[in-house]
């Protein structure tokens, strides 16, 4: 799924790059019910007209389809299974071709265990906290709106793992 993500506009100011997209995997089930969802047009957010007790409502019918949905915060602990987040690099290096991906685990019965919260979460949250370290001891430093790819990655990616998180690099 193509959505859209600082990485697309901050990358491209610190890599020579052609191409810089983000994308988001969601698995087969999820993607089935969302199109679904579409079909039967309640993802739309333009109101329609119901029946009510006192009359006609305007509803729109993905406010309709949030209401009926459990509160995420609440299935941390049932949810299970791993998310992976990564960057996939193809390009030249030294005039050779190259392509890595590298990428970040997360397996949900540990975050639920070490930090209460779920695998997404935990994952989306480590990131800043660790940049904020960072600057915060003047490993990194600058100003303006930098992403992490303004910064020399060691020291995050160290940092990542000292937190419980490893990574992992991969040729392709």
């Amino acid at each position: 799924v193509n959505v859209e993500h600082e990485e697309v506009l901050l990358v491209p100011r610190w890599v020579d790059a052609r191409r810089v997209t983000f994308k988001y995997g969601l698995g087969r089930e999820f993607t089935d019910t969302l199109r679904t969802l579409h079909l039967l047009g309640l993802d739309r957010t333009e109101p329609v007209t119901v029946p009510g007790p006192d009359g006609p409502v305007e509803v729109s019918p993905r406010d309709v389809v949030a209401a009926c949905l459990p509160d995420p915060a609440t299935l941390g602990d049932r949810m299970r299974g791993k998310t992976c987040a990564g960057t996939w690099v193809r390009g030249t290096k030294d005039g050779a071709p190259r392509e890595v991906y590298l990428y970040h685990v997360v397996d949900n019965r540990w975050s639920m265990g070490e930090y209460g919260c779920q695998a997404v979460v935990w994952q989306t949250a480590v990131n800043p906290v660790v940049a904020l370290e960072l600057l915060a001891a003047g490993v990194w430093s600058g100003t303006g709106v930098l992403g992490p790819e303004a910064f020399p990655a060691g020291p995050f990616l160290d940092l990542l793992t000292e937190y419980g998180s490893p990574w992992g690099l991969r040729e392709q």
